[in-house]
């Protein structure tokens, strides 16, 4: 059996949130979190947090820009940090398009209400996930579990962002202000047992996340992830890219799982 091994994340990297092991699926996610307090988020902090998060329920289409740097720790202690770029166009009645180009692969993820679809451009390989329904939700809970990763910038996708996103949530508070790109934020940052996070929201009358932040302290090295989103539009999205049709010479993959540090390895027969 080959190995092929793509970078297939799309933008999505291992949060892994409450359970400490490699590529922790949404349920192992979820099972070990503790509750959040009333008291735990700062009530300034919690107000812009909520304000930001109803603005994106609202969104029902929505596209954006970003950039993320990942970080990983070699044996030795050293600290690489690996960047990418890429788009987001997203319908929650219809489905989304997520694009990376990365250092090792220029990649796609569609959802069509109905099938994940994963495209390995450079290399011309696929594989396709069936969703258990039409949700983004959904869709993105069954993309956890079959591939072993946890969705970062999903968490901000979430028909309801701010329950995932307190999940767990031990202590929360309201930094000051900052620019990120250009643009004036809230600086906000949150604790829970196994990561700190933090968030810049844009100020104004359509708050948005601009930069989002996870420090994993219960690896060593604790290595940090980085989402930085821009050029958000909150018009029509053209929805014919979130079915895949394969080109013809197109590979289909047999198999997508995760590695150590969050990379999909993707086999074939041959």
């Amino acid at each position: 059996m080959k190995q092929v091994k793509v970078d297939l994340d799309a933008g999505f990297r291992p949060r892994r949130r409450a359970a400490a092991m490699v590529g922790a699926v949404l349920a192992v996610a979820l099972s070990g979190a503790p509750a959040r307090s009333q008291s735990a988020i700062d009530p300034d902090a919690d107000a812009i947090l909520h304000a930001m998060t109803e603005q994106l329920k609202a969104l029902k289409e929505f596209s954006a820009e970003y950039d993320t740097d990942h970080e990983v720790v070699t044996t030795d202690g050293q600290k690489l940090q690996y960047s990418a770029s890429g788009t987001i166009a997203l319908s929650r009645a219809a489905g989304f398009l997520v694009t990376r180009h990365g250092p090792y692969a220029d990649t796609e993820v569609r959802f069509d209400g109905k099938v994940i679809s994963l495209y390995g451009e450079s290399l011309n390989v696929y594989a396709e996930v069936e969703s258990p329904g039409p949700s983004i939700d959904e869709a993105v809970h069954e993309f956890r579990i079959s591939t072993g990763l946890d969705a970062v910038g999903a968490d901000l996708l979430a028909a309801d962002p701010y329950p995932v996103l307190t999940e767990g949530v031990v202590a929360g508070s309201l930094v000051g202000t900052a620019f990120v790109g250009g643009v004036e934020s809230d600086h906000l940052a949150f604790r829970n047992e196994t990561v700190d996070w933090q968030l810049w929201v844009s100020k104004g009358d359509r708050p948005l996340p601009v930069k989002y932040l996870i420090t994993t302290k219960w690896v060593t090295g604790a290595p940090q992830y980085t989402l930085r989103l821009r050029n958000w539009s909150t018009g029509p999205v053209d929805t014919k890219g979130f079915s895949f049709t394969p080109p013809a010479d197109a590979k289909k993959l047999d198999a997508v799982y995760s590695d150590a540090i969050g990379d999909l390895v993707l086999e074939t027969q041959e």
